[in-house]
């Protein structure tokens, strides 16, 4: 049994009603995007049961313009709660007040609610644990420790961070998941191609494994033995994946090689199929023999012209038979 005299109580014993305007946002917050929508069911949430769980903020004093101090409260975790009630007109919402947070505390804080609650956006996440590396000088392994995630997560999320701009929006906006980013990161050193395998997750909606199996065989490129393209077989490769509309690869060893057409979808084998079906259509017809008859008009079954009557040789015009009497 707990000794009543000695009982300490907790920073979360008591919890406080506060005026909304009075809570201001915590610099440290690592979340940048929030759904409208989704703050709008959540305020119908709130509307119609309260907020069920308490913000949690600290206490500071701030001077008021007309002198003297005023208490004011800076948010440590409950951001999407705080705008949902603002948006359900509320004029007071429940909080925690944590003592003598300092700024390491609140971002810790702040990012470690969202984790455990894991709808923070990749990109988002990674930022704010280089913030947490940055401004308060720890390593991977402590960042790691403090968030209870291994040193291989913290290092894998902060590598997001090398995509380029356009790679990490199309993240945040659920283009493309964090999968798709591995085979990215994959190609970081060939851009170009980087590019083209961005783009064709995009348009084709590729699966991770099929992006990982294209981003492998071009990183595997550099070390085959064999696989060395000419300049036209370069350009055959690429006339080839224009008119077939999908990554054709052409591989070459000791004996001879191999021609690779990709396909992610029963759909793109049929496409590809009718394709070249129709490309045999046509070379079939343009193999016809058209028969041509230059500089006349004539039209004849036969398409053999009639032999031309023999001239008469020199030796001829001094024949007797050429004359008569």
């Amino acid at each position: 049994m707990k000794d009543d005299a000695g009982y300490i109580p907790t920073k979360y014993d008591s919890v406080f009603w506060i005026d909304v305007d009075r809570i201001i946002p915590n610099p440290y917050q690592p979340r940048k995007e929030f759904t409208e929508s989704g703050l709008i069911s959540l305020a119908e949430s709130i509307r119609q049961y309260g907020v069920l769980q308490p913000l949690v903020v600290s206490r500071t004093e701030v001077e008021k313009p007309e002198g003297g101090l005023e208490s004011m409260y800076e948010l440590i975790a409950g951001e999407r709660r705080l705008r949902a009630s603002k948006l359900a007109g509320l004029k007071q919402i429940p909080v925690v007040i944590r003592q003598g947070e300092s700024n390491l505390t609140k971002l810790e804080l702040a990012i470690i609610e969202n984790l455990q609650r894991e709808d923070l956006n990749a990109i988002d996440r990674a930022k704010a644990l280089q913030k947490l590396i940055d401004e308060f000088g720890i390593s991977h392994a402590e960042t790691a420790a403090k968030i209870g995630k291994s040193r291989e997560y913290v290092s894998n999320s902060l590598r997001l961070l090398s995509l380029p701009e356009h790679m990490q929006s199309a993240i945040v906006g659920k283009e493309i998941n964090e999968g798709h980013a591995r085979p990215l990161l994959a190609l970081t050193s060939r851009p170009e191609e980087q590019e083209t395998l961005f783009k064709e997750i995009i348009l084709k909606r590729l699966p991770v494994r099929a992006a990982e199996r294209i981003a492998r065989s071009i990183a595997q490129e550099k070390v085959r033995k064999y696989h060395r393209k000419t300049a036209e077989m370069v350009e055959l490769e690429k006339s080839l994946t224009e008119t077939l509309g999908t990554r054709v690869i052409i591989e070459t060893n000791a004996e001879g090689g191999r021609l690779l057409i990709e396909f992610f979808s029963p759909d793109d084998l049929q496409q590809l199929v009718d394709t070249l079906a129709a490309q045999q259509q046509t070379e079939e017809v343009a193999a016809v023999p058209t028969q041509i008859f230059p500089n006349t008009t004539q039209l004849s079954d036969d398409p053999i012209a009639a032999a031309a009557p023999e001239e008469s040789s020199e030796d001829g015009l001094y024949s007797v038979s050429g004359f008569s009497v």
